[in-house]
């Protein structure tokens, strides 16, 4: 077989990139049927268009002609894009950041990456909150690691009693995401300060401190008065993952960076580790260009209240619909319950909306069976238009 085994199976598999896959159906179903009648709520593709600071530091900067402006920098990024996300880190992790606790990355995927590359030996764990986001498994599979699934709790925040008991001398680090995709919960600082007391009480009784990775690239994406807490002030092995494409609507640029905390035991080495992973991953670097315009724009303001009116919105056409689901504290997510005529087969229960020309992402993917996710990062008029749609679907039940 000239493909991996292990490829084969994850490509093939009925949960292996069925976000892709539903988005990817969605333009051929728009096509039959136009694009107004198909509600696609697959794909977390930000649809407000960047701030005009962004747009125009990309237009001043793609106009240079400097020597050598194209060219290698440094691995892990300009000195001043350092600077400047170590800027923006301390403001959001309310403690001074230098420039060289920060590596410049290809998105938060390549952050994330970049990471686990650097922490994992073959045979650790990674303890992990589920609901998750679905490429972490692929992600910590990388670099010969185990993805630890433990279950929040009903109301999907941290079960941190049952975090402490997946702890193990195998764990290198537990990963979170706040707001969560697919939930959109936001974990309060009450809950990072005890996920903190357990990992330090675990790395006294077992001599290994797991670091606390946090996924945060819907940082400042947060509804009704919320914050996301900052992890530094709690537990000093804490760094941060994130990018622009969420908050800046930049997905396609792949721009993020890694930032550890200044108060890290081993934070040279941690950085040092993470530099070389750019390169023996293959990017090398992060887009030059990207990194100069981030640098110069990072805190240009976004109108996330146009996500929160379309929050809720679409919570209505699913409270006239009588579904259930999660109220979203941040990101662009509704995490939404599957009818129990469905036993719980989220799978089945997607291909039933899919009849009534609603797409949506199953939740097994998710590590959260017999649930499905709706991004609403899209146009009002998809919103407006689904709501009779998932009346439909509801009514249409055996």
């Amino acid at each position: 077989m000239p493909v991996s085994p292990y490829i084969y199976s994850q490509m093939t598999s009925p949960q292996a990139g069925v976000i892709r896959r539903m988005f990817e159906e969605g333009i051929k179903l728009k096509a039959v049927h136009g694009a107004d009648n198909v509600f696609d709520f697959s794909l977390g593709n930000p649809d407000l268009d960047p701030p005009l600071q962004v747009a125009d530091a990309i237009e001043d900067i793609a106009k240079d002609r400097s020597k050598n402006c194209h060219g290698y920098m440094p691995n892990a990024g300009y000195p001043e894009a350092r600077e400047a996300m170590a800027k923006k880190t301390e403001s959001e992790q309310a403690l001074p950041v230098s420039g060289d606790c920060v590596v410049m990355a290809v998105g938060a995927a390549g952050a994330l990456n970049c990471t686990l590359m650097a922490i994992l030996s073959p045979g650790d764990e990674v303890i992990v909150p589920a609901p998750f986001f679905a490429e972490y498994r692929h992600y910590v599979h990388n670099f010969g690691g185990t993805l630890v699934e433990v279950p929040c709790k009903a109301d999907f925040s941290l079960d941190i009693d049952a975090i402490r008991k997946a702890l193990s001398p195998k764990t290198a680090a537990v990963l979170i995401n706040s707001p969560n995709n697919p939930t959109g919960r936001i974990y309060p600082q009450e809950d990072i300060k005890n996920l903190a007391k357990a990992m330090n009480d675990h790395a006294e009784k077992c001599g290994r401190k797991p670091y606390l990775i946090c996924d945060e690239p819907y940082r400042a994406i947060a509804y009704d008065g919320k914050q996301v807490a900052s992890a530094f002030k709690e537990y000093d092995s804490a760094l941060v993952v994130t990018s622009f494409a969420k908050n800046l609507s930049l997905p396609g640029e792949r721009i993020g960076y890694i930032c550890v905390n200044p108060a890290c035991p081993d934070r040279t080495d941690l950085v040092a580790a993470c530099i070389f992973t750019t390169r023996i991953l293959g990017y090398v670097n992060a887009p030059a260009l990207m990194q100069k315009v981030v640098a110069r724009s990072w805190s240009a303001k976004a109108d996330y209240s146009l996500y929160e009116k379309r929050r809720n919105m679409l919570m209505r056409n699913l409270d006239d619909a009588g579904m259930e689901y999660v109220r979203p504290e941040g990101a662009f997510y509704l995490w939404c319950k599957v009818p129990d005529s469905f036993n719980g087969d989220d799978m089945a229960f997607t291909e039933h909306l899919k009849k009534h020309l609603i797409l949506a992402a199953p939740g097994s993917g998710f590590g959260g069976k017999g649930w499905f996710r709706l991004a609403y990062c899209v146009s009002e008029k998809c919103i407006e238009g689904s709501r009779q749609a998932f009346i439909n679907a509801m009514k249409d039940i055996k």
